[in-house]
């Protein structure tokens, strides 16, 4: 049987995926294509630049041994990157890399030239007609790793900001994406993790934006007739920050735009930061082949902080501003504010200042008055599982029949109508209901909210469904 480039990396994944957890064989192992062997080198097709660095640099050894098993010593890999060009050819380019730790032959660098890029530059930050004025970070230095306290609830996307602050674009976390809940510290950590590398590199040019002023910008440039100016400004920066990259959602020509931005920093080794509302996965009207750039790096999560963090995040303010509170009253708050870090901090400035104003003690009694309010006007989330057994009883079946595979239809409206008001009530991302709802994927679900739309335009006996439902999920 003759020995072929498919055979080699067969043989090789046989053998990782019996050295590594599964879920890492299947997100780095399992896209890998085997494409040619030539002279005892195996060349490989890897999906991005980011896929090929985090091969070699956390799976370099087992890709040597498995490798040395099959070819012998003097085994080298070659890795193949497919890229978009987006500079007009249709065509796709790629990268051929050899491995650091098999080959002496030198990499291949590609230089995709920049048009017009000796001319000036108008700086979108700045008074038209000013010159050679230093671009301003835009950030708030009041927002620091220092006052992001460490929890469960954040200790990945923390980390991952310290990493990229330690070693801007030097990281596999590149871009940077934190997603999560309204108020539970997305700028806050954006910010941190900026002002930490303006600390530690003075001579990076570092700059905050939000994506609905990027946009505003944008179509200013395109009014003014200076797009390619506007897209070589920000060509030109280290960092990037942009904020609640959601609000790109449904505009094209911004989109595009920053298609080019992107593509430009990430290939010339500049570290790209984004937060959003939501998971790549459950964004809407943004072109794939923005998201597939989104999911480059990594996706952290902030989610609502636990008890103890609530409890750590309410001391540090309180130590900030110089103001003393019993414990007992610091508990009780961060016990029955769970919502978010905003209004945890709201309530505990409601309740100096109802002190202050009314001079009244700071007692439990004066805390369940604040408390009250804050929880009154908040809207109340409900969990799933919540969902899920109203709308059981609602239908007359239990919660695993609703979950079950079975495609009788009342069944499946069930099912349906349980994902429609899982996506309207709480903030779980797509995938994560699908997987709460019978290990569906987001896809199942996507599909299901649509339905629900659907049919409650068109069929009566639905539409009272969901109006029914509606009222016993808001009390």
């Amino acid at each position: 049987m003759s020995i072929t480039a498919q055979s080699v990396w067969n043989n090789c994944l046989n053998f990782i995926k019996d050295n590594i957890q599964p879920q890492a064989y299947k997100t780095w192992f399992e896209p890998i294509i085997a494409v040619k062997l030539t002279d005892n080198a195996l060349s490989v097709q890897v999906p991005s630049k980011f896929f090929y660095e985090w091969l070699e640099e956390h799976y370099v050894k087992i890709l040597k041994v498995a490798l040395t098993k099959e070819l012998g010593e003097t085994a080298k890999l070659v890795y193949i990157i497919k890229m978009e060009n987006t500079y007009g050819n249709k065509q796709p380019f790629t990268e051929r890399i050899p491995s650091s730790n098999r080959s002496s032959v030198k990499a291949q660098d590609i230089d995709v030239p920049l048009k017009n890029k000796d001319r000036e530059l108008r700086n979108p930050f700045i008074i038209p007609g000013i010159r050679n004025v230093k671009i301003e970070s835009q950030l708030n230095p009041n927002y620091n790793f220092d006052n992001f306290l460490e929890g469960d609830s954040n200790r990945l996307a923390r980390s991952a900001g310290l990493a990229v602050s330690a070693k801007p674009g030097g990281t596999s976390f590149n871009p940077l994406l934190i997603f999560g809940g309204v108020g539970l510290g997305k700028t806050h950590l954006a910010h941190a993790i900026g002002v930490d590398i303006k600390d530690k590199y003075p001579e990076k040019t570092v700059l905050y934006i939000s994506a609905e002023k990027f946009t505003q910008q944008y179509i200013d440039s395109v009014k003014k007739n200076n797009r390619n100016d506007f897209i070589h400004f920000y060509q030109l920066i280290d960092v990037l920050v942009i904020d609640d990259v959601q609000f790109l959602s449904g505009k094209s020509g911004t989109q595009d735009v920053f298609f080019h931005i992107f593509n430009h920093l990430h290939q010339n080794g500049k570290q790209v930061i984004l937060t959003s509302d939501k998971a790549p996965v459950d964004m809407q009207d943004i072109e794939q082949r923005l998201l597939s750039r989104f999911k480059w790096g990594l996706s952290a999560e902030l989610q609502t902080p636990d008890f103890e963090t609530r409890v750590s995040i309410l001391k540090n303010k309180l130590y900030r501003d110089g103001v003393e509170m019993p414990d007992d009253i610091i508990e009780y708050v961060a016990k029955n504010i769970k919502t978010n870090i905003r209004e945890l901090e709201g309530a505990i400035i409601s309740l100096i200042a109802q002190s202050s104003f009314n001079k009244k003690e700071i007692n439990i009694e004066l805390a369940k008055q604040v408390v009250e309010k804050f929880v009154k006007n908040t809207k109340r989330e409900v969990s799933i599982d919540y969902i899920q057994k109203i709308v059981s009883d609602y239908f007359q079946m239990d919660v695993d029949t609703l979950q079950s595979k079975t495609r009788k239809r009342h069944i499946v409206q069930a099912r349906q109508l349980a994902m429609f008001f899982a996506k309207k009530f709480t903030k779980a991302s797509l995938a994560s209901i699908g997987s709460q709802i019978g290990k569906r994927d987001h896809a199942t679900v996507l599909h299901a909210c649509k339905t629900v739309d659907n049919l409650s335009s068109t069929d009566k006996q639905f539409r009272k469904y969901v109006e029914d439902l509606t009222k016993k999920l808001s009390v």
